[in-house]
């Protein structure tokens, strides 16, 4: 069974910084991307970033571009989210997801199979 952990939500006044965290257990391919998701109220799941762990070939959304950065340790099988410049936009409940496979666009919350919990970041103006 395959696990994804989220950490390193909080509070930040706008400007600030978080890291986040996604710890991976269980049986998992090193291929396929892991990708970062954001939720608000009421409104779907919207694309943040994603990397494939063997490459380490990024993408992110326009409007975290510059701000935030992904990454990942194999390793510790784990995958960061480095968000600077914080804006109040921002603020949601933040997803990690796996991919079990290697075709497809990977900014679509569908070709992921494997999520986290969520961790909330809020970010105050």
């Amino acid at each position: 069974q395959v696990q994804l952990v989220e950490s390193g939500g909080g509070l930040v006044q706008a400007g600030g910084s978080l890291t986040l965290s996604c710890a991976t257990s269980g049986r998992t391919d090193s291929g396929p991307p892991m990708g970062w998701f954001r939720q608000t109220p009421g409104k779907e799941r919207e694309f943040v970033a994603r990397i494939w762990r063997n490459s380490g070939s990024t993408e992110y959304t326009d409007s975290v571009k510059g701000r935030f950065t992904i990454s990942r340790d194999n390793a510790k099988k784990t995958v960061y989210l480095q968000m600077n410049s914080l804006l109040p936009e921002d603020t949601a409940v933040y997803y990690c997801a796996a991919a079990i496979g290697y075709v497809g666009d990977f900014s679509k919350a569908t070709n992921y199979f494997y999520w986290g919990q969520g961790t909330q970041v809020t970010v105050s103006s």
